[in-house]
C-alpha cells in the first residue's frame, strides 16, 4: 500500500523500470531485424540526433536539419556534411591535405624570398 507522505512520482519511479536500458534508441524496433542490425542502426541515429560543437561560433549547438545538413543554433550557419555525422572520415582527410599541402607551399614561397 501507499504511504501518504510518498508523492506519486516517488510511486511511479518505484514501480516502473527503464524499458530500453541496453538496446537504447533502437528500442523502438523491439525485436525484429536481428541483434546485429539493430546495433548498427544505434549507432547512426544516436550520431545523427547527437549534438556537435560548431567551428565558427564554438558552442555544442549544431543539431542535424536534413541529410547531409547541419545547423548551428548559436549562431545560425547551415553546414554541409555527412548523413550521419557532421564531419566524415573522407572530408577530415581531404582537409588535413589540403592543410598540409598550404603549408608546403607557405614554406616554398617563403624561402624563395
Amino acid at each position: 500500500r501507499r504511504c501518504v507522505q510518498e508523492t506519486d512520482a516517488e510511486y511511479m519511479g518505484d514501480q516502473m523500470g527503464k524499458r530500453t536500458h541496453k538496446v537504447g534508441i533502437c528500442g523502438k524496433f523491439g525485436t525484429r531485424y536481428g541483434a546485429s542490425l539493430r546495433k548498427m542502426i544505434k549507432k547512426f541515429e544516436e550520431s545523427q540526433h547527437a549534438r556537435y560543437t560548431c567551428p565558427f561560433c564554438g558552442k555544442t549547438a549544431i543539431k542535424r536539419k536534413a541529410v547531409g545538413i547541419w545547423q548551428c543554433r548559436g549562431c545560425n550557419k547551415l553546414i554541409a556534411g555527412g548523413a550521419w555525422e557532421l564531419t566524415t572520415a573522407p572530408a577530415l582527410a581531404v582537409k588535413a591535405t589540403v592543410h598540409r599541402l598550404k603549408k608546403v607551399k607557405l614554406g616554398a614561397t617563403k624561402s624563395k624570398e
